[in-house]
């Protein structure tokens, strides 16, 4: 275990260093501005977006690609297509963190594409919900310093919120309580692994105590389950109060007065590091700004949002310059592949809250910007991880993309 912690250090310090020399010593205010639509103050101009049609047909490309990857048991995603240099993975536990949350992704987003006049693709969901049903229970904490669960609690739950949601007028009442309680259940496995210092992380080598501890924490992970858990609550189930204040709290010590946020509770000593800069933050402001909104945070305002959606836009080469690579955080700004279609997703839910006035610009730059990426086989994929990386991109392209119809 000291050995894989000593390469796993090794291998994000080599990657940092690299990072931090190939920058230059140059601001992050360069950007790729080719596809964008600039007025003469740096400031994001309207654009003809991608027709509806257009829209349509690439989401139903993306659906077509879910229904033809499900495997046989109704889940998504597997322990396959390794290549020479994998993440650390303690099995069996990793897997089936990661197949429960690239499943309840998959789920989420045919739930949410609106798919039910197609008869195969119903089928499909009512076979991953059960899977979701059956297995998330089952899901645990991987090894003393691997916590990959809290990915499968937290979008669980937002997949069972959906679920309710789509069972909701259902006659009998035993569906809809077997997901209540079962998202009662997650939130409870959350409250486990819960950080000492009140957020969530999926590593913990130096205390592994039973609540993780030490600088591991991560801003963005805490900001994923406090957004599944807002959700939960909007569902009618309520969280803990004090996980939740714990949370915010979590997020609000990593966040810097530009509304970057620190990657790790461990960068409080290296604030400037590029990773900790708006180019390295660009993939996880958009989570934790909304995290902190809708919990009641006045100071994330209508501007901050649409603010950090034209630099997502402005800046898009430093979050795809790391798209496809295989060594995390090699990348311009110690950007990781995985932080692409993830950011874009929380892009969407922060255009979601914005006046209806104000998300058109946006829906449109989002549109243009994941039609030209999806692969010829409909799918989308951003970091290749095992054989999870183009259902959980894909989930993620279309549920952002879905927020962009009009």
């Amino acid at each position: 275990m000291a050995c894989v912690a000593l390469l796993i250090g090794l291998t994000w310090s080599s990657a940092v260093r690299a990072a931090d020399d190939t920058t230059g010593g140059k601001t992050d205010d360069v950007a790729n501005v080719e596809h964008l639509a600039i007025d003469s103050t740096g400031k994001l101009k309207p654009i003809d977006g991608p027709k509806a049609w257009e829209l349509h047909e690439s989401i139903q490309r993306g659906v077509a690609f879910l229904l033809e990857s499900q495997n046989a048991d109704g889940s998504w995603g597997s322990a396959t297509h390794t290549k020479d240099l994998n993440i650390y993975a303690p099995v069996p536990g990793a897997h089936h963190a990661f197949r429960a949350a690239t499943t309840a992704l998959c789920v989420s987003a045919l739930i949410e594409v609106g798919v039910d006049d197609d008869p195969r693709a119903v089928a499909a969901i009512e076979r991953g919900e059960a899977w979701l049903l059956d297995h998330l229970p089952e899901v645990r904490r991987p090894s003393v310093s691997a916590i990959y669960n809290v990915w499968a609690h937290a979008y669980g739950i937002q997949a069972l919120v959906r679920m309710l949601d789509r069972h909701s007028g259902d006659v009998s009442p035993v569906t809809r309580n077997r997901i209540t309680a079962e998202i009662a259940d997650q939130i409870d496995r959350l409250r486990r692994y819960q950080y000492v210092s009140g957020g969530w992380g999926y590593y913990d080598f130096d205390s592994q105590t039973q609540h993780p501890a030490g600088d591991t924490e991560t801003s963005f992970t805490t900001a994923t389950v406090m957004v599944a858990l807002r959700e939960a609550q909007d569902a009618g189930v309520q969280p803990p109060t004090k996980i939740v204040e714990h949370g915010v709290r979590a997020i609000e010590r990593q966040r810097k007065p530009d509304n970057t946020y620190l990657y790790s509770q461990g960068f409080h000593f290296y604030p400037m590091r590029g990773i900790n800069r708006p180019g390295g933050s660009l993939g996880r402001t958009q989570a934790c700004n909304l995290a902190l909104r809708v919990w009641g945070d006045g100071t994330v305002t209508d501007d901050v949002l649409a603010g950090w959606l034209d630099r997502l836009f402005l800046r898009n080469g430093w979050l795809s310059m790391g798209r496809k690579r295989p060594i995390p955080h090699e990348s311009y700004f110690q950007v990781a592949g995985y932080f692409y279609y993830y950011g874009h997703y929380y892009g969407a839910l922060c255009i979601d809250q914005l006046p209806p006035e104000r998300r058109p610009i946006y829906q449109d730059y989002m549109a243009a910007t994941l039609l030209a990426l999806q692969e010829k086989d409909g799918s989308w994929w951003d970091y290749p991880l095992y054989n999870y990386h183009q259902p959980y991109g894909t989930a993620f392209a279309l549920m952002s993309l879905q927020r962009c119809r009009r």
